[in-house]
């Protein structure tokens, strides 16, 4: 039976002001997209852990079981996290600029996509990549590279010694500002105590990881053309 107060109104309007107070709050509609962003949350909080169906249904407050209805796997939900960081990346320099330009750019580009996520770094890199968007990054880099002469069987390997300088600079960035201290042992190690001294002239919040980068990636540029005849 409707509550007495209904009883006095209009049919129309008491059936319309029942309706919105019995209504429930609202809820954001699941998707393969909310799915993918609940996941990369957790996973930015408590690491590869976070990256469980279970866990991301809890986060959303529904069934497991309904996340199924979005995306058919565990190993595909981590891909929908991979397309969601790599989404960042931006390959086109690779296709407009001179080979060591865009590979500095793209570079550049790819550390600044994954420092917001570098505990999502070690889940990803025990999955295999097949995100299309990851793969689209990586034809303009096989391009690019097949354009300045590498051979085809030299490709993977040469992107891989990127990719591995890239996301171990990204989990640099993620940890200490500084991970040596010598302090107290400079008798002992004299250069590099005097090398360490120098930090104290450096940006206090970055005084290693962005340098470093920059000079690993100049050195990597400069052997990034194949060697004559070899």
């Amino acid at each position: 039976m409707r509550h007495h107060f209904f009883r006095h109104l209009p049919r129309r309007l008491g059936t319309d002001l029942e309706e919105s107070v019995i209504a429930r709050p609202p809820r954001p509609l699941l998707s393969r997209e909310l799915i993918a962003k609940t996941a990369l949350a957790l996973v930015d909080r408590h690491g590869a852990e976070g990256a469980s169906i279970r866990r991301v249904a809890t986060k959303l407050a529904v069934n497991p079981t309904s996340l199924y209805n979005h995306v058919p796997n565990l190993a595909a939900m981590i891909e929908d996290v991979r397309s969601l960081v790599s989404a960042r990346i931006d390959s086109s320099p690779l296709r407009t600029l001179e080979w060591e330009d865009g590979l500095r750019e793209w570079a550049r580009s790819y550390r600044r996509a994954f420092a917001d996520h570098p505990r999502a770094v070690p889940l990803l890199m025990t999955h295999p990549a097949s995100a299309p968007v990851l793969l689209a990054g990586y034809e303009d880099f096989a391009v690019a590279a097949r354009g300045v002469g590498w051979p085809d069987r030299d490709i993977l390997p040469l992107l891989t010694a990127f990719e591995s300088f890239i996301l171990g600079s990204v989990l640099d960035m993620s940890g200490p500002t500084v991970v040596f201290d010598p302090r107290g042992q400079e008798e002992q190690f004299p250069t590099f105590a005097a090398a360490f001294a120098t930090l104290r002239d450096e940006d206090p919040d970055d005084p290693i990881a962005t340098r470093a980068f920059e000079m690993g990636l100049t050195m990597l540029i400069a052997s990034a053309r194949p060697s004559p005849g070899g």
